[in-house]
């Protein structure tokens, strides 16, 4: 058996260092969905269409069908300062949202097709700025995003790139739940306009500046 040289050994050590602390980061994470029923959460519009339904395997999904509309789904618990992580899988052309305090959308679209970023495009922040580069996955496939806000300051990672590096946004971005961006807020998860799904969404609070 031949010796493995010191780099090798330094590299070895340094991956397990590596997942070590993402384990251990991932640890702060509390789930926002438990993967069974919509314990946590309400619709937004009780009379409205209930389309959220709960699958196997811990997926949270919205079936909207053309021309129908769905609810939005609202955590009942409000957050301030926070790290959200969570998965999502939409069909082409298929259009919903992630509010963050239920003001600032990090949008959701099948706009694979498109090959380009824009500010109502898949991971914007919508109508408010575009991401720094095109990320979409191909619909049927799950993507996945990470999103800090401190106080007005918003930060994206999806798909493991980075779209959004402490952005500044002030006010609400459309469909908000309300327009007071200085308090606290839900998760809200945008129903009314296409089908999505969601998995393994869960949050880190941060301390308050």
């Amino acid at each position: 058996m031949k010796k493995l040289s010191l780099l090798t050994i330094a590299t070895l050590l340094t991956t397990a260092s590596l997942a070590l602390a993402a384990g251990d980061d991932e640890k702060a994470f509390q789930p926002l969905f438990n993967g069974k029923d919509l314990s946590g959460w309400k619709l937004r519009n009780p009379n409205g269409n209930h389309s959220w339904t709960v699958l196997p395997g811990g997926i949270l999904k919205n079936t909207v069908e053309k021309g129908v509309h769905g609810t939005d789904l609202v955590s009942e618990k409000k957050f301030w300062n926070f790290t959200v992580r969570y998965e999502y899988m939409t069909p082409e052309n298929s259009n919903s949202g992630f509010y963050l305090r239920g003001r600032h959308e990090i949008q959701i679209l099948g706009d694979y097709k498109s090959g380009e970023a824009s500010i109502t495009g898949n991971g914007s922040i919508y109508n408010f700025k575009a991401p720094d580069k095109f990320i979409t996955k191909p619909s049927g496939e799950w993507q996945t995003a990470e999103a800090t806000i401190i106080g007005n300051r918003i930060t994206v990672i999806m798909n493991g790139v980075k779209i959004h590096d402490n952005v500044e946004c002030n006010k609400a971005t459309g469909s908000e739940i309300d327009n007071k961006v200085t308090e606290p807020g839900p998760i809200f998860l945008q129903g009314d306009h296409g089908t999505v799904a969601f998995r393994n969404i869960r949050v880190k609070e941060l301390p308050k500046e």
